[in-house]
């Protein structure tokens, strides 16, 4: 908003018009700010109404690409070929960029996920679903539809899914173990662990999952350490 500044009678004397001069700057100055403020305010605004937008279509695509594939008994195939796809948008942001660009032409995008499909040996089901995608100018909703389908399928499958952070990268058999401890521990038919590395930890490992936390960290025990220490010396 644009503030107005105040009128009234005033004398034409230096003193009047420097007065006049500072307030009118001042109040410049405060509707610059404003209006910075408000441009901020719109912005996230948008932003947020995009993602919400964004989760509402991938939601929806990822519900019909669940239905088809359940119906037609690949659910297990396509939600391995919807991870790898997730995988593959994380670590390679062109290639993201390249699906989701409208100004690329859609059969060059079918020929790269006719390429992906061939060498990662993709189910039909999930390359006929990303190309409808493409049709439908939504490969840039991708994430999102990946994100909501690994709900989706988590749900129908009992499968717990558990962050796994570790100050170095740990080995298959290593995470393995531990998810079978997890899977004992949940009573969940499946575990799923997402390993993170996570160098701030010096050496250990976190496991989270829902709102649970298991810490076998040196960070989590120096912390720990550290808060009771904290509380020895408060109550003394």
């Amino acid at each position: 908003a644009v503030s107005a500044c105040a009128r009234g009678p005033y004398s034409h004397s230096s003193r009047t018009m420097q007065a006049l001069k500072t307030s009118v700057a001042s109040n410049r100055g405060v509707s610059v700010r404003s209006s910075v403020r408000t441009a901020r305010k719109g912005v996230s605004s948008l932003i947020v109404r995009a993602k919400v937008q964004y989760d509402t279509i991938g939601s929806a695509y990822a519900n019909a690409l669940v239905s088809t594939a359940q119906a037609k008994g690949a659910l297990d195939a396509v939600h391995a070929d919807i991870d790898a796809i997730a995988t593959v948008m994380r670590e390679s942001g062109d290639l993201k960029n390249f699906l989701s660009n409208p100004t690329v032409a859609e059969d060059k995008k079918k020929q790269m996920i006719a390429k992906m499909a061939s060498e990662s040996g993709f189910n039909s089901y999930t390359v006929n679903f990303l190309n409808i995608l493409v049709d439908q100018s939504r490969m840039d909703a991708i994430t999102e539809v990946c994100d909501a389908f690994e709900a989706k399928y988590c749900q129908l499958t009992d499968t717990q899914v558990a962050t796994l952070r570790s100050a170095v990268k740990l080995e298959q058999e290593q995470q393995f173990l531990i998810a079978k401890k997890l899977q004992e521990l949940t009573k969940s038919k499946n575990v799923k662990i997402k390993p993170v590395v996570d160098e701030s930890l010096i050496a250990g490992f976190v496991v989270e999952w829902g709102s649970s936390q298991i810490d076998l960290s040196v960070k989590g025990q120096l912390d720990k350490i550290g808060n009771e220490l904290m509380a020895t010396a408060n109550s003394q």
